[in-house]
Parts: structure tokens; sequence; C-alpha cells
């Protein structure tokens, strides 16, 4: 019994890991270097960021705010920055309605890393094409991780080793 559940949980696990890699096919690959110039864009606060590292890897998170998985993963992310002062966090918000329903999404998940405005131009330098997305991006501005879907907290941090 216990090894019919063992070779199960193996299958399953396969499975899993197939179909994110399959999910995962369009997006950067790792290696890519995202960009020789700096990306700016407005934050939730009226301030500029620019998405380009500085200094320490840099998780750069993609969400939209009626996505229910960003929703149930955005806290992980939230954990990750203030346990790691070696890791930088941005959350860029794409396919929003207008500014007010980022905010309450960032509200009720008490964010405090900064949150940017994204637009359709920085979803296509990206891929992205499903939410949540995120990269692990080096100091040499180099994708050295990436993936689509919920993250657990652990998860994050080991791609950012």
């Amino acid at each position: 019994m216990l090894k019919s559940l063992f070779i199960q949980a193996i299958v399953f696990f396969t499975i899993f890991q197939a179909l994110s890699m399959f999910r995962e096919v369009d997006m950067l690959s790792t290696g890519d270097v995202v960009t020789q110039q700096n990306i700016s864009l407005k934050t939730l606060d009226n301030k500029t960021i620019e998405l380009n590292p500085i200094e320490k890897t840099t998780v750069i998170y993609f969400f939209a705010p009626w996505c229910q998985i960003c929703h149930m993963s955005i806290s992980n992310l939230q954990a990750i920055y203030e346990k790691n002062d070696h890791i930088n966090v941005i959350a860029v918000a794409l396919d929003f309605v207008d500014q007010k329903e980022v905010f309450e999404f960032s509200s009720q998940h008490q964010l405090t890393f900064p949150i940017a405005l994204g637009n359709e131009q920085i979803k296509a330098q990206f891929k992205i094409k499903g939410y949540p997305s995120y990269y692990v991006i080096d100091e040499e501005n180099t994708v050295v991780a990436k993936s689509m879907g919920y993250s657990s907290e652990i998860g994050l941090f080991l791609r950012t080793l």
C-alpha cells in the first residue's frame, strides 16, 4: 500500500513538473539578458522605479489584481522581501482597469515592496502570458530563474540562490 502511494506521488510530481515546464516555454529563457537599457515604470506611490537589478538579486513578479492565484501567492513574495535583505522584490501590475484596483490589491495584502504599474509594452518585453509570472534576475541583468503560477515561499527563496 505504501509503495503504491509512493509511486503515485512520483507520477503526480513528474506530471506537475512537465506541465510547469510546458507553460514556461514561451517565457524569457534562463541566461537571457533582460535589457541593456534601463526600464522605468511609475509606482503605485507615484515614484519611478527601475526594473534593472541594482547590486543584488531581484525578483520581478508580474501579477493582475483580479488573478486568484496571485491573491494566494503574494504573501509568499512579501515574506521573501521581509526576511531577506540580499533580495530585491518588485511587483509589476498588469491587465488592471485602473490604479485603484491595484491599490486595493496591495492594501488587502499589506504589501511593503514597490508595486510598479506595467503596460502592454512591458508585458510583451517580458513575454508574460499568464499570472502570476516572475523572473529572478542577477546583478548582471541575466535571468537566473523563472516561473509561472503559484510559488511557495521556499520555492521562491530557492530560486534566488
